[in-house]
């Protein structure tokens, strides 16, 4: 349930509701635009039963909510959030480009991709310390050695940096060094890790799973909200379908739709979405055109060695191009 209050409705009408809210055991999140002020609802909504919150002072109308997540809910929050992690702000008017290897595989490889990524003009640099592998025999990452080699790439470039997290363990190690944690499509519905994700405070890019449905998906943003984490960024990689010429297939709709039921940011991976980096500077089009607030690229020193994705991922004169060939769309969709 939200309740829409008047145009130009006094703070003291504004308490008023929320508190007569909480007195009945009930949540009360505000969203303040330019003119009206929202009150979102959250909890058993039949305890406001006989309260006459209609009428009180202020109200224009109630509206019921009848998906499950509310706090990622456009109707709860209709203005787009913006989301701070690092010195960056993701959201309306900017385009976050996030670069860098699938896996941190050296000191040597990340301190290489972190210049060149920032010289590119990217604004993350992503690089993977644990990483969740179909083969338990595939390299798994350098864990917190990775983590140390993110923070000095971050105080040598002024980078911000990214890293997904797999475990309790990883989120609690992973905190110590990085602006933004990655829950990856794996973990989309680890619902313990999201619930810790959101008690942790540190933004979040939250992946959609390799079957999820958008709903599903929002739903999995609503356990970090509901933990008192706001800072979330969805992340569109791609899902499994019958076709087999991509490596999964890039729901581009996603988009518009996502822009439609919620307020979070979105950026796209069309590296993990495709499989090959052929298709990515298309499909990076694609996603600024339709509405995207980002994009995450993987770029590597020399793919053909890569420990991880090397088909997928960029040469530095790779990403340098498409960086080059993605501006005048990023001007064209008003985002710098």
């Amino acid at each position: 349930m939200i309740i829409i209050m008047k145009p130009g409705a006094s703070e003291e009408a504004v308490q008023k509701v929320s508190d007569l809210i909480r007195s009945r055991g009930l949540q009360a999140h505000l969203s303040k635009g330019a003119e009206v002020t929202i009150v979102g609802v959250v909890g058993d909504k039949t305890r406001l039963q006989g309260s006459n919150i209609e009428i009180s002072e202020g109200v224009d109308k109630i509206v019921n909510v009848t998906e499950s997540y509310k706090l990622v809910n456009k109707k709860f929050h209709p203005e787009d959030s913006v989301i701070t992690a690092g010195t960056a702000s993701i959201g309306p008017g900017t385009l976050t480009v996030m670069a860098g290897p699938c896996a941190i595989e050296s000191h040597d490889q990340l301190l290489q991709c972190a210049y060149a990524v920032k010289k590119a003009g990217a604004t993350f640099l992503r690089g993977g310390a644990y990483k969740p592998r179909t083969s338990p025999y595939s390299f798994q990452g350098l864990e917190e050695e990775g983590l140390k080699y993110m923070k000095e790439a971050r105080e040598a470039t002024g980078l911000n940096v990214i890293c997904e997290v797999t475990s309790l363990r990883a989120l609690e190690t992973a905190v110590k060094y990085v602006d933004m944690i990655q829950i990856g499509a794996r973990n989309m519905q680890n619902f313990e890790l999201l619930k810790e994700a959101g008690r942790s405070g540190v933004p979040v890019m939250l992946k959609r799973g390799l079957a999820a449905t958008i709903d599903e998906w929002l739903n999995a943003a609503e356990y970090i909200i509901s933990e008192g984490n706001p800072n979330i960024v969805l992340c569109e990689r791609g899902i499994r379908t019958y076709e087999t010429a991509t490596r999964n297939t890039l729901d581009i709709s996603a988009v518009p739709v996502i822009r439609a039921k919620s307020h979070l940011p979105l950026i796209v991976d069309p590296s993990h979405a495709t499989g090959v980096r052929a298709y990515i500077e298309p499909l990076s089009k694609a996603a600024i055109a339709a509405g995207a607030d980002g994009l995450m690229i993987e770029v590597h020193p020399c793919p053909a060695c890569a420990l991880s994705d090397g088909p997928q991922s960029l040469t530095f004169e790779q990403f340098d191009d498409l960086m080059a060939h993605i501006r005048p769309y990023a001007e064209l969709a008003g985002r710098s």
